[in-house]
């Protein structure tokens, strides 16, 4: 019986060593590829994928380089990378457009909401007796803003002042009877 121990060496070296030939094509060959097939086409929804997921990449490799001695001491690091990737990459998954929808976006639309969720500084004192007209109207749009952000606000106005508008025929010598329509907005 021959034996196949140089066959069976080989093997062991790939299987050993599967995050190091892996982690290249999932992580860089493979989104290269989208990358620029996005470009070439004009769908948003990739160019968010692929965008999103070359600052995830590059917030990934700083993590690497500031904690590289401490992750010398994790083995396993390696293959939480090459999962970590593959869920931000593969189509299936969506991992990027997740992150950027519930975290990134989040921030980016509202970066002093994100930062006063960290650093929470009360802004007004506590007044026993508020007053109910003003301060009401004005708590309710603090509150909006800080939930949908100030370009939602901004954009409910100018819904509000264009249905307005249109209700009293807008000023023109004719009549504008049209319907304002909130779906050209992505949410």
């Amino acid at each position: 019986m021959p034996s196949h121990s140089g066959d069976d060496n080989v093997l062991q070296v790939l299987i050993k060593n599967f995050d190091v030939l892996a982690l290249p094509l999932v992580a860089l060959v493979y989104p290269l590829y989208a990358s620029v097939k996005a470009i070439e086409t004009k769908s948003l929804a990739e160019d968010e994928q692929w965008l999103t997921y070359w600052v995830l990449y590059a917030i990934i490799s700083l993590f690497e380089l500031i904690f590289s001695k401490l992750l010398e001491w994790f083995p396993i690091w390696p293959f939480l990378k090459l999962v970590g990737i593959c869920w931000l990459v593969l189509p299936q998954f969506n991992g990027a457009e997740h992150v950027y929808r519930h975290f990134i976006r989040p921030f980016y639309m509202n970066p002093q909401r994100a930062s006063t969720n960290i650093w929470y500084v009360p802004q007004k004192k506590f007044n026993f007796f508020p007053k109910r007209d003003d301060d009401d109207i004005l708590t309710a749009a603090e509150k909006y803003m800080e939930k949908h952000g100030t370009d939602a606000f901004e954009r409910m106005i100018v819904r509000k002042d264009s249905y307005e508008r249109g209700r009293r025929g807008g000023g023109g010598g004719g009549s504008n009877n049209y319907m304002i329509f909130d779906d050209d907005y992505r949410y």
